[in-house]
Order: C-alpha cells, then sequence, then structure tokens
C-alpha cells in the first residue's frame, strides 16, 4: 500500500509540474490578454491543485494533510473568481479579445478571388 501511494504521490507531482510548464509556456506565447488569462487559470487551477493533492498523499494521514486539502479548495474558489474577475475588468478597460482576421486586405481579396474561379 505505502508503494502504491508512493507511486501515485509522483505521478501526480510531474503531472502538475508538466501542467505548470505547459501553462508557463502558454502565458508567455498566447497573443492576447484573454488567452494569458486562460493559461494562468488552468496553471491555478490544475496544476498547483494537482501538486497539492501529490503532496498530501506524501503526507499521510496527519494535520499537514488537512491543511493541504484547505488550500486545494481555497484555490478551487478563488482561481476561477478571480480570472472572471480580470477578464471582466479588461472588458470593462476597453481591452477587446484578438480575433483571426487576415493580415492585410490584398491577401483576403486574393483569397475570395481565387476561390470563386
Amino acid at each position: 500500500m505505502a508503494l502504491f501511494l508512493e507511486i501515485l504521490s509522483w505521478g501526480m507531482l510531474i503531472i502538475g509540474s508538466v501542467m505548470l510548464i505547459i501553462g508557463g509556456t502558454g502565458i508567455v506565447r498566447l497573443p492576447d490578454v484573454f488567452s494569458r488569462m486562460h493559461g494562468a487559470g488552468i496553471i491555478d487551477t490544475m496544476g498547483a491543485c494537482t501538486i497539492l493533492l501529490g503532496l498530501t498523499f506524501q503526507a499521510g494521514l496527519s494535520i499537514v494533510t488537512v491543511k493541504l486539502v484547505l488550500i486545494v479548495v481555497f484555490i478551487l474558489f478563488t482561481s476561477p473568481t478571480a480570472t472572471h474577475a480580470l477578464a471582466r475588468a479588461a472588458l470593462h478597460g476597453g481591452v477587446r479579445p484578438q480575433l483571426d482576421e487576415p493580415a492585410d486586405e490584398e491577401s483576403a481579396g486574393q483569397g475570395e478571388a481565387s476561390s470563386k474561379t
């Protein structure tokens, strides 16, 4: 049983670390503030909670486990709320989401002309 908990714990720690790396890359590479907020929300909710649950399995049954579970519950409630509030503030501040649009008008016109022939 101890070996199973050890494997489960390290698996969750590794999965959470990979999520954090992918989410951090997304924050740097994504084009606009709304896409970046999505990456940050994933990091907060999934990555951090997975790592904290892995640490919970490492701690066993103790007061540390109770504290870690309370932190996970706190993150699950506050992270989506904070991301939503940031998105609303950005919209209220005049930031608009980036839409997929052609780079220039000529390329858009050529694409339509070539599809008609």
